[in-house]
């Protein structure tokens, strides 16, 4: 009980600290630019045309709404972690985690069950949190329901959930296999080898799975009659699988994927009235 108070305590400390860039992230990801494009350079030094970074998108944000504005969003990301948390423990803890026999070296067999269960776990969490993933304040909410009703809780569940999946077995896999083959000693417990594959390969998956994520929050706020998801700033799209391929058409896959470094793409101009590229 100790154990998941102070796991619950520690998400929602991060969740608050996160949320200013989280929040930016989204509004990047929906292709919502406020501010224009600047001539500037990049990490080699030549001249590009760049998109606001992170501080700057932030700043403009406070200029408008306020310190608090950053924070829109907040309380669904703190219920969705503290449910998950809870959601998370119990069914780890209902497959029988604990009980399972630590050995110096882990074999590739528990690998497979270890990361079974966690995968079990997390999409259970998924699953139960993600109503709070597309919704926001009570209008959010209320215009969510009127408009798609209780299937619009769960739209871009499908691709939040393979993202999950693919990116657990990815990092795990690869963890394994650099302690079994490319180490000299290996990790010596299934707890250790966990905190290294987050360490080592937890960026490389994420970087692949990130168009994953895109498209579950393009289908999150997606025709709900949210101003963000609806034309013209955003098609309507008839499936997830619809969004992916038209994101991939427009070479969109990565966008919000950096916050830092933002050139406008090829063949991309910034329209004044819409404040967005088109």
């Amino acid at each position: 009980m100790a154990d998941a108070a102070s796991q619950v305590l520690l998400g929602s400390g991060l969740t608050i600290l996160s949320q200013p860039l989280m929040y930016v992230k989204v509004l990047i990801q929906v292709g919502y630019e406020p501010l224009p494009p600047t001539i500037g350079r990049n990490i080699f030094g030549r001249q590009v045309c760049q998109l606001p970074g992170l501080f700057c998108y932030a700043q403009h944000i406070a200029s408008i709404d306020g310190k608090r504005g950053l924070f829109t969003g907040l309380t669904p990301r703190l219920c969705s972690g503290v449910l998950g948390t809870v959601v998370h423990g119990k069914v780890l803890q209902d497959l029988g985690s604990g009980n399972v026999q630590k050995e110096v070296t882990p074999s590739f067999d528990q690998v497979i069950k270890e990361t079974t269960r966690e995968m079990m776990a997390r999409s259970a969490a998924t699953l139960i949190t993600h109503p709070f993933h597309g919704s926001g304040l009570y209008d959010s909410i209320v215009t969510i329901y009127r408009e798609e009703g209780i299937l619009g809780f769960f739209a871009g569940l499908i691709p939040r959930l393979l993202g999950d999946i693919i990116s657990l077995w990815l990092c795990n896999s690869l963890a394994y296999l650099v302690n079994t083959y490319a180490l000299d000693s290996g990790v010596s417990t299934m707890s250790e080898m966990k905190s290294y594959s987050q360490a080592v390969t937890g960026f490389f998956a994420s970087m692949l799975t990130y168009p994953f994520v895109l498209v579950s929050n393009l289908m999150a706020v997606n025709n709900c009659g949210l101003a963000g998801g609806s034309p013209p700033y955003s098609p309507i799209y008839t499936s997830w699988i619809d969004c992916w391929c038209m994101l991939q058409k427009e070479g969109n896959m990565s966008r919000g994927n950096s916050l830092f470094f933002r050139k406008v793409p090829f063949g991309k101009t910034y329209c004044c009235d819409l404040r967005m590229l088109i």
